[in-house]
């Protein structure tokens, strides 16, 4: 009952391990599930995900009971709507930078007036096996919506944007949130403030605390800075490449020694 509890958990502040699924291919969600993560996120915003790929990706997901987040492409009714009857658990949604934008997405991922539409027929809903009154309940008890911190101007209005009904989470983006600080690194002052200050907004309102990481080392040490407890932790692209780069190292070093003898 992985993805049943899982926004209970990113809520009650557990350690939450995942990351940023880049390549299209439903045989990686295969692979990712037997390493121990909490959650994958499919990202949809900077990779190549189509609606067939996401569907194959989430198929999957869904089968294993792996919890299945989608970095939408923007915070439209639409991207959200595609995403959560697919069968994801919740959607991370980029550039909020306000309280208003909160509570647009808010409403866009929930069932009511102005809201999510219905549709009783979706991998998400049990295509049509279930009643209207328990699929109600179950967006209501399980979907997530978090929303990303990226801008100066989501920093300035974070406590809001946390207060606001309907979030369940902060993401906070240290890269781009560099960026609009006007640096090429993610060492600054004002990021570290940043970290601290949406840290506090998350906690006083309940809220899952979250960011981008490259390792579990930094996860570590941003856990105990900032008060982070769920990881987005680097993406399939730098596993492999790491392991690959890291074995092929070991095998050129042979040569290290000069010519061998055969």
């Amino acid at each position: 009952m992985r993805t049943a509890t899982f926004r209970d958990r990113m809520r009650a502040g557990a350690p939450l391990a995942g990351t940023f699924l880049k390549t299209p291919a439903y045989q990686l969600v295969e692979v990712l599930a037997q390493a121990g993560l909490d959650f994958l996120c499919l990202d949809a915003e900077h990779a190549p995900f189509d609606r067939g790929a996401m569907d194959a990706c989430m198929a999957v997901g869904r089968a294993l009971d792996l919890p299945m987040l989608v970095r939408v492409g923007d915070g439209s009714a639409r991207e959200i709507l595609q995403a959560l009857d697919l069968g994801a658990v919740g959607v991370v949604v980029p550039h909020v930078d306000s309280a208003e934008k909160a509570a647009e997405v808010a409403r866009a991922a929930r069932f009511g007036l102005g809201g999510r539409g219905y549709a009783g027929s979706s991998r998400w809903a049990g295509y049509a096996s279930r009643k209207m009154p328990e699929l109600l309940q179950q967006s209501q008890d399980e979907t997530v919506v978090i929303a990303q911190i990226e801008e100066p101007e989501g920093v300035e209005a974070c406590e809001a944007i946390a207060a606001t009904d309907g979030i369940d989470g902060l993401f906070l983006g240290p890269a781009d949130l560099s960026v609009g600080y006007g640096y090429d690194h993610q060492d600054s002052d004002e990021v570290k403030a940043a970290l601290t200050r949406v840290g506090q907004a998350a906690r006083d309102n309940g809220l899952g605390y979250m960011s981008f990481v490259p390792n579990g080392a930094k996860a570590q040490e941003w856990a105990a800075a900032y008060g982070l407890h769920m990881f987005f932790i680097a993406s399939e692209h730098s596993w492999m490449r790491g392991a690959a780069a890291a074995d092929a190292a070991q095998v050129h070093a042979l040569g290290s020694g000069g010519e061998g003898g055969g």
